[in-house]
C-alpha cells in the first residue's frame, strides 16, 4: 500500500534525510521518502499497524505536524525568525559599538551573549533534541552530528575564548542565511502550489434544470455540467452544444486560447474563456488529465536522481570526518607548539564552519525540483527527478504515428467496394478497443456483430449474421487467403471480408499535428541527433503521411510486438526517447530509455508505463522539456563544482589562520545562497 502524508514544519534537507531514516527502520514500511521541499512524506507500507507507527514518528518529530489534504497552503511569513533575527541584531550592534569604543568589557559580553541566544535558541534547542535520538534503540552518534551541532560548537568556542564578537556573529549570520534560503526554498514551493490549483474546488452539475454544486471527486460519466465563464472544467468533458474559448496555459504552458465547438473534448483544467456552456463529462475526475497531472508532480520528489542520492549518502559520511579533522587540527598541531590550543582553536573552528555541506544538501534537490516545475509549466510531468538525467542524455527519439505525430481523431473517408462495406466494418468496429475504431463511432448500421475476437496489429474477426467477417489491415486478409485488390491511399485503410469473400475498403483520415514539422525540427535544435517513427502502416503510406517531416528513419510493417525489437536496434545510436499514446505502445515504451505519453489522448496504461507525461498533448513541449533537462543538469554541476571549489579555498586558508571566524559563516553562508540562485534560474521560462 501506498500513501502520501501532507505535513508542514520540516525545514530542511538533512532533517527530511533524517526523517526519512527513522520511518524506513519501521517493520512494515518497505519504503519512506521525506520531501522538505513539497513538504509532504511518501510511504509505501504493509498493514495498518505499520502505518500508525510511521505517522507517530512523523508526528513527534522536531516541529513537523501533518496537515489535512484539503488544507488550504499557508504563506509562510517566517515571524519568528525575523523577530529573532531583529532581536539578535538590537543586542549586536551597540554591543559592537561599545566594544569598538573599549567601554564596559562585562555590560560588551553581556550584549554579545544575549545576541547569541536570541538568534541561536532554536539551534540549541534542536541540538538538546537530538540527544535522545542519539541513546534510542542503541547508540547512533550520527544522528548528532548535523549543521546545528556545528554551529553551536563554533559559537561556544569563539565565546570560549573570549572572541565573544565572533561567537554572536556566528549564529546571527548562520540564522540570516537560513531565513533567506528558507524563503527561496518557499518561492520554488510556490510555483508547484500554483500548478496545484488547476484542480476545481466544485463543479455545477444539472439535476433536471436546477444545477447542484457537488465536489468535482462526485462527477460519474454522463453527467451534464455547467461552466460559466472564468470556471475551470472539473473533469474531462465533452462540449453539448454551441462553441467557446479555453485558456489551457496550466496544461500545455501556452497563452494562446484555444477553440472548441460541440462535440470537441476538453481536458479539465482548462479554463472557460467564453460564454457559460454544457458539458458532458466523459470520465469521473480521478481519471482525468488534471488528477493525473497532480499525482504525477506530488510523487516526483519521490524518485531521486544519483547526485540527490549521491549528497545525501556524502552528508552523512562527510560530517563526522570534517567534525574529526577539526578535533585533529586543535589537538595535534598545539602538542608541537608548545601546549598553544588558544591559536590553533579559531582555525579549527574556522574549518568546523566552512566544512557544512549546506550548499549541497539544499542546491542539488532545490535544482531538480525547480527543473520538475519548469517543465509541468510548458505542460511536460515527469515521474521523477531520476528521469531529468535521462532525457538530458537523449540522442535518438522514436515516435508512434498515429495519435502521436498525427491528431488521432479520425473520421470516415471515401468506400470502395461495395457500400455495405461500411455497416459491416462499423458492426466490427464497436467492439474494438483500437483507436481506428472511434471513426466509426457515429456511423449507422443496421447489424449486429457478436463473437468478436481483436487481432493485435491487424483488425478484428467476428460474426455477422452468421457470417464469418474480417475486418482490418491488408495483412489481415493476406494471412486468411483473402483475394482482393489493395488500395493506393495515404490514409489508413480497414479491409472488410466476409465468409472468405472481400467485400470492399473504407478510408480513414487523420491528420498531422499542426505542430509537428517545428517540434521535431526543434528537436534536433535541442540535441536530439535522430527522428525515427515506429508504424504499423505500409512503408508507402507512412512515406506519404509523414510527408514534410524531418524523419531520419521510418520502421514500417510493425505489429506491436515487433516494435520493442526495433527500439532495442535505435538504441545501439544512443539513449532512445520513445513518444507514443495507445496501449499498443507500453511494451515498446518499457524497453526504450526514456518514454513519454500522450496525456490528453494517451491510454491509462501508457500514462502509466511512461517516465514523462505530455498534459496538453503538445509535440512542442518536447524541445523544451529536452533543454530543460540538460539545463537542470548543468545547473547541478555548477552548484557542485563551485561549492566543493569554494569550501576548499575557505579550509585552506582557515588552516593558514588568515580567516576570521565570521568570515568562514559569511563565506559558508555566502556560498549556500549563491548555489540556491543558481539553482532558482530554473524558474525561469524554458524557450
Amino acid at each position: 500500500m501506498h500513501k502520501v502524508i501532507k505535513i508542514c514544519g520540516l525545514d530542511c534537507a538533512a532533517c527530511a534525510a533524517e526523517l526519512s531514516e527513522e520511518l524506513a527502520g519501521v517493520p512494515g514500511v518497505t519504503e519512506a521518502a521525506a520531501d522538505f521541499i513539497n513538504q509532504r512524506v511518501s510511504l509505501a507500507y504493509e498493514g495498518q499497524e505499520a502505518l500508525d507507527r510511521a505517522i507517530g514518528i512523523i508526528s513527534h518529530f522536531e516541529e513537523v505536524k501533518i496537515v489535512d489534504d484539503n488544507a488550504p497552503v499557508k504563506r509562510e511569513r517566517h515571524i519568528k525568525e525575523l523577530v529573532s533575527i531583529a532581536l539578535a541584531a538590537a543586542f549586536f550592534v551597540p554591543a559592537f559599538v561599545l566594544d569598538i569604543l573599549g567601554k564596559n568589557e562585562w555590560l560588551v559580553f553581556g550584549l554579545f551573549l544575549a545576541s547569541f541566544f536570541a538568534a541561536g535558541w532554536t539551534v540549541l534547542w534542536k541540538v538538546a533534541a537530538n540527544v535522545p535520538k542519539v541513546f534510542k534503540d542503541g547508540f547512533h552518534p550520527l544522528l548528532f552530528l548535523d549543521e546545528n551541532l556545528l554551529m553551536t560548537v563554533a559559537a561556544a568556542g569563539a565565546f570560549a575564548i573570549r572572541e565573544n564578537m565572533e561567537g554572536a556573529a556566528v549564529m546571527l549570520l548562520y540564522q540570516i542565511g537560513e531565513l533567506l534560503q528558507s524563503i527561496a526554498v518557499g518561492s520554488s514551493r510556490g510555483a508547484i502550489t500554483r500548478l496545484m490549483q488547476m484542480k476545481s474546488s466544485s463543479a455545477l452539475r444539472f439535476s433536471g434544470e436546477e444545477t447542484v454544486e457537488v465536489a468535482p471527486e462526485e462527477l460519474a460519466e454522463g453527467d451534464v455540467i455547467l461552466v460559466r465563464k472564468g470556471d475551470k472544467f472539473p473533469a474531462d468533458s465533452a462540449l453539448l452544444a454551441g462553441e467557446t474559448s479555453l485558456d489551457v496555459k496550466s496544461l500545455t504552458g501556452e497563452s494562446y486560447l484555444k477553440d472548441v465547438r460541440a462535440g470537441d473534448e476538453i481536458l479539465a483544467g482548462s479554463v472557460n474563456a467564453g460564454e457559460a456552456v454544457k458539458a458532458r463529462v466523459l470520465r469521473p475526475y480521478g481519471e482525468s488529465a488534471v488528477a493525473k497531472i497532480l499525482e504525477l508532480v506530488e510523487s516526483s520528489s519521490a524518485k531521486k536522481a544519483k547526485p540527490e542520492k549521491f549528497i545525501t549518502k556524502f552528508a552523512r559520511i562527510y560530517t563526522p570526518v570534517v567534525v574529526l579533522i577539526a578535533l585533529i587540527i586543535a589537538v595535534v598541531p598545539p602538542l608541537f607548539e608548545g601546549n598553544n590550543f588558544v591559536k590553533w582553536l579559531i582555525p579549527a573552528l574556522d574549518f568546523l564552519v566552512i566544512s557544512c555541506p549546506c550548499a549541497l544538501i539544499i542546491s542539488v534537490p532545490l535544482t531538480y525540483f525547480s527543473g520538475v516545475g519548469a517543465l509541468a509549466r510548458c505542460g511536460v510531468l515527469t515521474k521523477g527527478a531520476v528521469y531529468l538525467d535521462k532525457l538530458a542524455a537523449v540522442k535518438v527519439a522514436a515516435f508512434d504515428k498515429t495519435g502521436t505525430l498525427t491528431e488521432g481523431r479520425f473520421s470516415v473517408g471515401k468506400v470502395h467496394g461495395e457500400a455495405r462495406a461500411l455497416a459491416l466494418a462499423a458492426a466490427a468496429e464497436r467492439l474494438s478497443s483500437h483507436p481506428l475504431a472511434q471513426a466509426f463511432s457515429e456511423t449507422e448500421t443496421d447489424v449486429f456483430a457478436e463473437n468478436a475476437h481483436e487481432i493485435a496489429g491487424m483488425g478484428v474477426d467476428c460474426t455477422i449474421g452468421g457470417r464469418r467477417v474480417l475486418v482490418g489491415s491488408a495483412r489481415l486478409m493476406r494471412e486468411n487467403g483473402v483475394a482482393f485488390g489493395e488500395v493506393e491511399s495515404a490514409s489508413v485503410l480497414v479491409y472488410v471480408a466476409e465468409d472468405g469473400v472481400f467485400v470492399g475498403c473504407v478510408e480513414i483520415e487523420d491528420k498531422l499535428r499542426p505542430e509537428a514539422a517545428d517540434a521535431l525540427a526543434d528537436l534536433k535544435r535541442a540535441g536530439v541527433q535522430k527522428l525515427a517513427v515506429l508504424t504499423g502502416d505500409t512503408e508507402r503510406r507512412a512515406a506519404e503521411a509523414l510527408g514534410g517531416l524531418p524523419i531520419d528513419e521510418v520502421c514500417a510493417g510493425l505489429l506491436p510486438a515487433e516494435k520493442p525489437q526495433r527500439a532495442e536496434k535505435l538504441k545501439e545510436a544512443g539513449v532512445l526517447m520513445y513518444v507514443g499514446d495507445g496501449i499498443n505502445d507500453t511494451p515498446v515504451m518499457a524497453a526504450s530509455d526514456v518514454s513519454v505519453a500522450m496525456g490528453g489522448l494517451g491510454s491509462d496504461a501508457a500514462v502509466e508505463a511512461s517516465d514523462f507525461v505530455l498534459a496538453g498533448d503538445n509535440l512542442s513541449a518536447l524541445p523544451k522539456a529536452v533543454r530543460g533537462a540538460k539545463k537542470t543538469r548543468k545547473i547541478v554541476a555548477e552548484n557542485i563544482a563551485f561549492s566543493i571549489a569554494v569550501k576548499v579555498a575557505l579550509m585552506a586558508l582557515s588552516l593558514l589562520g588568515l580567516l576570521p571566524l565570521w568570515v568562514a559563516v559569511l563565506g559558508d553562508t555566502g556560498v549556500m545562497l549563491l548555489a540556491v540562485l543558481n539553482s532558482m534560474r530554473m524558474r525561469r521560462k524554458l524557450k
